[in-house]
């Protein structure tokens, strides 16, 4: 067969299978190799940690591939020869490495974290394919991890093939199946998730298999296709619960973790059962439906709220500002959006902002909670103006970010400092933070990942929350998931958005700020807040707590370190 597929989850020794692969052919059928990782740096690393090894180690290998740093050696990191061809290692990030070489044999890993385009080159998977051509006897193989469904590239190349699973016997009944999620149970006790109990249950005979019983299972399997008659594509789906590095409890511990939000369910989807995530055709939800779930905090900050960040979108007339209070698992309220008009160009503006972002709010505990880290939009009209304000400010965790579109953006990248007035600049990947945001507002129970929304949410708030959509476009032949408007406005999307980067940026740890925040709430108490009994007219009685002395504003102390600097380390 020409073409191989594999899509399978993690753990189960894909680059294991990639790395015997090339050991293969340089053993026992010397060819000109091309291996594509999804960047430059990955191959890098895989051609130090995991191909330098196995030459060293392996016995028929030693010595057929000259070590990079011998004199004269003609090897590089990403390129070596031995006896009767040479392997290539190249990024998909980068079309020079995939073009000029033409190969036999060409691997791809983990396609489905390619960029949609070499540069302006195109396709990276067909540009190396393209790399056979003059072969009779080629092979491409590809594997990966699956992702979103409908653009995943290994999704549609397994749609292609034979589509083999593997099948194993039931120690019982000899009955041949897959193994399914569905088909793992477990039961729960006194309300809990009893793990002990956590089993698979034959499809046919419904008997309890357990862990010991996987090894003898998975020895007696064999791989089935279900179209036989696709020759040349031989397609492979195996999933963790095979796996003998992972155990079934495990998985289900995993799994019982991950469900509590749709961003770690979807990972969990992806890596262990390497399927795809089925999402809607965008992350559209109504803001009739937002607004309904308005909540009556307003003046006073809820006991959940930990940290306070903001975000700031700069207008051509106006500061759109949003403060946003975080909580344990992600957990969220909208404390505040306001607009501050006037031309950002004129510094009463700024000061304006400085006076908004001092402000105090008051907990519910009695304490007193500033905003901690705060990023401001800089890729507008104004942004050496934007640049000038959070340089003098930057030490009080106010920077300016970029947003930068593209599906497989980190949230947060690495800042960088190229501009005239050295300032950072966080590149923010909004695809990836709207997407964040959007499947926590389907999450309907509170608890990790809910956004609460308060009586500063008006109807036009809800608007701009929701003036976008996701949606699937083809570019250059390629399914992408792009964002796109269905209304003019959309300050308050894109407030959120800074938000979420501000707490990403500041990264609190979450469980030392609550102890902190109990204990000075004690603090508070002890020293200052006397005990009213009033009596009301049914004759029940009602505690009241009042504070009696003034205590100087508490401002949540956090770590922070930003790269090249060490003047914010804790405050």
């Amino acid at each position: 067969m020409e073409l191989v597929t594999l899509i399978t989850s993690s753990q189960v020794g894909k680059t294991e299978i990639v790395n015997n692969i090339i050991g293969f052919y340089i053993e026992h059928d010397p060819s000109p190799m091309l291996l594509i990782m999804p960047t430059l740096e990955m191959g890098t690393a895989w051609s130090k940690d995991r191909f330098a090894p196995m030459l060293r180690d392996t016995p028929s290998l030693r010595g057929k591939v000259t070590d990079a740093k011998a004199k004269d050696s003609g090897n590089t990191i990403l390129h070596k020869t031995f006896p009767g061809g040479h392997i290539t290692i190249a990024g998909a990030n980068s079309p020079a490495s995939l073009a000029s070489r033409p190969v036999r044999i060409v691997l791809f890993d983990e396609v489905d974290r390619f960029p949609s385009s070499a540069g302006t080159e195109g396709d990276p998977v067909k540009l190396g394919a393209k790399r056979t051509q003059t072969y009779w006897n080629k092979k491409i193989f590809h594997n990966s991890t699956p992702t979103v469904k409908g653009v995943s590239r290994i999704e549609s190349l397994w749609e292609a093939s034979d589509k083999r699973r593997f099948f194993v016997p039931c120690p019982a009944c000899n009955y041949s199946q897959t193994l399914r999620w569905s088909n793992i149970k477990w039961q729960k006790r006194d309300g809990k998730e009893d793990l002990e109990s956590v089993h698979y249950e034959c499809e046919n005979c419904k008997i309890h298999l357990w862990e010991s019983d996987k090894h003898r299972m998975i020895q007696g399997g064999v791989w089935r296709a279900e179209h036989p008659e696709r020759t040349k594509h031989a397609g492979f789906h195996i999933s963790e619960l095979y796996s003998p590095w992972s155990t079934w409890r495990g998985i289900v511990e995993n799994f019982l973790e991950a469900k509590k939000r749709p961003e770690t369910l979807k990972v969990w989807v992806n890596t262990t059962l390497g399927e795809t995530w089925t999402d809607e055709e965008s992350y559209s939800i109504s803001d009739e439906t937002l607004a309904a779930r308005v909540e009556e905090y307003e003046d006073t900050l809820p006991q959940g709220v930990i940290v306070l960040t903001a975000g700031v979108d700069v207008q051509d007339d106006r500061l759109e500002c949003l403060v946003k209070g975080w909580g344990k698992e992600d957990e969220s309220w909208v404390v505040d959006f306001k607009a501050i008009y006037g031309s950002p160009a004129k510094p009463e503006v700024w000061a304006l902002l400085d006076e908004y972002l001092e402000r105090e709010w008051l907990h519910e505990s009695g304490v007193k909670l500033k905003v901690v880290c705060t990023c401001i939009d800089s890729g507008g009209h104004f942004t050496q103006t934007v640049y000038e304000y959070v340089k003098v400010r930057q030490h009080e965790r106010i920077f300016a970010v970029k947003g930068y579109s593209g599906s497989g953006r980190p949230l947060i990248g690495k800042p960088s400092k190229g501009n005239r007035l050295r300032v950072f600049l966080f590149p923010v990947g909004v695809d990836t933070a709207k997407e964040l945001i959007f499947a926590r507002l389907q999450i309907d129970t509170f608890g990790p990942g809910y956004m609460h929304f308060g009586r500063k949410c008006d109807d036009e708030y809800f608007k701009q929350l929701t003036a976008e959509k996701q949606v699937t476009k083809f570019s250059k032949g390629f399914p992408t998931k792009i964002w796109i408007k269905v209304r003019s406005r959309n300050e308050a999307l894109d407030c959120e958005v800074y938000a979420l980067a501000a707490c990403t940026i500041l990264n609190p740890a979450m469980e030392i700020l609550h102890e902190k925040l109990r204990k000075r709430t004690d603090e508070l108490k002890k020293a200052g807040v006397a005990e009213q009994e009033e009596t009301k007219g049914d004759g029940e009685r009602e505690l009241t707590i009042k504070r009696v002395d003034r205590q100087p504003p508490w401002r949540l102390r956090a770590r922070l370190s930003v790269p090249g600097r060490n003047w914010m380390n804790s405050w």
